[in-house]
């Protein structure tokens, strides 16, 4: 290994990513208390309807800016420092949201939290420091389960302490829970996770920030995926956002039926995420799974407008988490394996900041063909916007190099320029 690659601070244990993920997951517990509470929080400060959509997507608009910085800066300084400090600010965030004044500071204070939240790249760039690539699969597929599972358990949290008849003061305990659950996070970083990797020398003697995305976009690979990022994050978060609104024009439903749909949806994704992805994914292969999850997704979308009632309903929309819990960690999987060892929390950055743009046009371009067309409109368009999809994970995966050729942290990786990022194939 050259003097100049990344090592590793420590070798690595089998239980260093399960503690990660176990760290994440009570980061993301509190995450999960305040989302369903925004829209209450930001109508108890007499918010109108376009500043409750513009509080929600501020949190998305963090979220781009944040995810290559820190992607980026973990390359360069450790995972560690980086995930102390981003959740450290979670925690100001959630404190300084409970004393919000007005819209505009919780506007201010959401795009902050979601600049500090973006921190998806140093988790993963963490577990894919400490796995070896024909497990990454499993282990970045099991954070979606620990993500899944704190967005039920959180909202049941933060509903049962929330008082919404006292106005915004009514909302501060289930800040405070939230923010004091970061805190017990970052202190079980501190104490819990040991260092994947030392500060890398080579670091001065690499490409701006916008070669690196020029290089990213041009790779066979990396690009294809960063593209099916976008496409899958619009066509899943247009439907979601307009889910409420289609539920209750069609049906006549209300909260109750689309928390039981959502509730029953989160499950079948955390299981699906723990049990099921990994063992296929090493199987069959990440690229196959892939490709199978986009066209699972692509189906159950379009067969929605059929439903006839709640039991249909929800049955397809578990489907659909399905297709996206098989086929989303292999995303991270292959980018993981294809990008070089120096800049990888780089591009696993660029490439979640695809998912954060996605996640702010997707709801626009939904709520746009919902009253524009059809309510059941977002339904055929993210059937319509996944389908290429399949095309491009066939396309990345026969691209990709083979599981071998970079061993995980601490093993000499076999030399193989296609898994350069940049290389041509």
């Amino acid at each position: 290994m050259s003097d100049t690659a990344p090592r590793e601070a420590s070798a690595p244990s089998p239980w260093a990513a399960p503690s990660l993920i176990g760290v994440i997951f009570i980061n993301m517990l509190g995450f999960g208390i305040i989302v369903p509470l925004l829209p209450f929080f930001a109508k108890s400060m007499n918010a109108a309807p376009w500043q409750i959509s513009l509080i929600f997507s501020a949190y998305s608009m963090g979220g781009f800016f944040g995810e290559p910085f820190w992607g980026r800066l973990s390359d360069r300084y450790g995972r560690k420092p980086l995930l102390i400090s981003t959740i450290s600010g979670n925690v100001l965030c959630y404190l300084a949201l409970a004393f919000a004044p007005n819209v505009m500071a919780a506007f201010v204070i959401r795009f902050l939290g979601g600049l500090m939240s973006g921190n998806g790249a140093v988790v993963q760039g963490y577990i894919a420091d400490v796995t070896p690539p024909e497990r990454r699969a499993r282990m970045l597929s099991r954070q979606g389960a620990a993500w899944n599972v704190g967005m039920i358990v959180g909202p049941a949290v933060g509903g049962a302490f929330a008082n919404t008849h006292m106005g915004p003061i009514g909302f501060r305990i289930p800040m405070f829970i939230a923010s004091g659950l970061s805190a017990l996070a970052v202190t079980a970083v501190i104490l819990v996770i040991r260092e994947s990797r030392v500060r890398d020398t080579s670091f001065s003697h690499r490409p701006s920030r916008w070669a690196a995305v020029g290089d990213a976009v041009r790779n066979p690979v990396i690009g294809r995926l960063m593209l099916l990022t976008f496409l899958v994050g619009c066509a899943f978060t247009g439907i979601e956002s307009q889910f409420g609104l289609w539920g209750l024009t069609r049906f006549g439903w209300g909260p109750r039926q689309i928390s039981v749909c959502f509730a029953a949806v989160g499950a079948v994704a955390a299981f699906t995420q723990f049990f099921v992805t990994g063992p296929l994914s090493e199987r069959f292969g990440e690229g196959r799974m892939l490709a199978i999850g986009m066209a699972v997704n692509a189906s159950a979308s379009a067969l929605q407008p059929f439903s006839t009632g709640l039991p249909m309903t929800t049955a397809l929309m578990c489907v659909t988490a399905i297709g996206q819990s098989v086929a989303w960690p292999n995303v991270g999987a292959l980018i993981s394996r294809t990008a070089d060892p120096h800049r990888q929390g780089q591009i696993l950055g660029l490439n979640n900041a695809c998912g954060s743009f996605a996640r702010f046009v997707g709801p626009l371009a939904a709520s746009l063909t919902f009253a524009g067309i059809s309510i059941n409109a977002p339904f055929w368009q993210g059937g319509m916007i996944v389908f290429p999809a399949i095309f491009l994970a066939i396309s990345a995966a026969r691209r990709a190099p083979p599981r071998t050729v970079q061993g995980h942290v601490g093993e000499e990786p076999v030399s193989d320029s296609s898994a350069e990022l940049g290389a041509g194939h």
